[in-house]
């Protein structure tokens, strides 16, 4: 007897392996994204707020939780709220702000490529921010029409490369380090190869506001850069530095980044002496160095923010007299055409 032939099991292949998103791109997903919402975490009444539903159609509210977890319950004043509410105040013209504070259009070199300072390119790599505050000087920037990224970084890189006086690029945005890790690698590889390049700096919020992004992969990339590295943070009160972004700083710091701070001054946010100090105190204690304060730029929307010239030499003054040199940022502006910051 001629035995059956055996039955031929056909075994589905196995699923290719889920990889999970990094975590602070799920927190950045999960930011939140309604002022009624947030008003609601703070157990704060909308109804009782200005707050501008135009202004939100306008330039739409993003703030990671993680950031609203540090804004006082129930205060309608808190200064990290005041940073990234949309008030009906920015709906008021106001003479003398701009669409364009600080003169990007007439200083753009290439798609995405700002020259403003002798031996430095600014590259906007991105729109992306983890966070929209309120006074961005490029809140309306026209992000679609003008970005590095664009052909994978070939005009941007082909300017540097073309240019010896050149020697340190810049990396802004929206926020560089909303882009993937392996994005960043594809602009540093190639900015790699190019030898009278001598610095790289990059100017971040996310330590700040989402200090997950500082992550291992961030880190090796980081390591494995062929420059110094200046790491330029943005905060503007010392509430925003907890032990979370201090140990997201520590870790830059060990992956062998310089880390500075550049804040704005705000009315109602850190117009006052006490709450400037504390800012640079609990910066350095973070390992992050003052560097500049920087006058308001007079961008459409903001006017509620800003703090007179006089108002600002008088709080810097104070400052200088109660801490130490290296604790007392400069006071600058940024004025379209200057060759460099202007301080006050």
């Amino acid at each position: 007897m001629i035995p059956a032939a055996p039955t031929l099991r056909h075994h589905a292949p196995a699923p290719e392996p889920v990889t999970a998103p990094p975590r602070w791109q799920q927190l950045w997903r999960d930011a939140v994204r309604d002022p009624g919402e947030l008003l609601a975490l703070l157990g704060l009444d909308a109804a009782a707020l200005p707050v501008s539903d135009a202004a939100a159609a306008q330039f739409p509210l993003r703030v990671p939780r993680g950031f609203v977890a540090k804004m006082r319950h129930g205060d309608p004043n808190d200064p990290l709220l005041r940073q990234v509410l949309p008030l009906d105040d920015e709906m008021r013209p106001m003479p003398g702000f701009s669409l364009d504070a600080v003169g990007d259009a007439a200083a753009k070199a290439a798609d995405g490529v700002i020259r403003k300072y002798q031996g430095r390119a600014l590259l906007v790599t991105t729109g992306s921010c983890a966070v929209h505050c309120r006074y961005c000087f490029r809140r309306h920037f026209d992000y679609a029409s003008e970005m590095a990224a664009a052909g994978h970084w070939r005009d941007a890189v082909a300017l540097v490369r073309d240019d010896a006086r050149i020697d340190e690029v810049i990396l802004s945005g929206g926020d560089p380090w909303s882009l993937s890790t392996p994005k960043l690698a594809e602009l540093t590889d190639q900015l790699a190869g190019i030898p009278h390049l001598k610095r790289l700096r990059i100017h971040t919020r996310l330590p700040v506001v989402l200090p997950e992004r500082v992550d291992a992969p961030l880190l090796a990339w980081l390591r494995g850069l062929p420059w110094p590295v200046t790491v330029v943070l943005h905060a503007n009160h010392a509430n925003e530095i907890g032990a979370d972004v201090a140990q997201a700083c520590k870790a830059l710091r060990e992956a062998g980044a310089t880390l500075l701070n550049q804040a704005v001054l705000l009315r109602g946010v850190n117009d006052d002496v006490d709450t400037l100090q504390a800012l640079s105190e609990r910066s350095f204690e973070a390992g992050v160095l003052p560097y500049y304060l920087h006058q308001l730029d007079r961008v459409q929307g903001s006017a509620h923010f800003e703090v007179g010239d006089d108002t600002a030499r008088s709080l810097h003054a104070a400052l200088a007299a109660r801490l130490s040199g290296y604790l007392v940022p400069r006071l600058v502006r940024e004025v379209a055409g200057d060759p460099g910051k202007r301080p006050l």
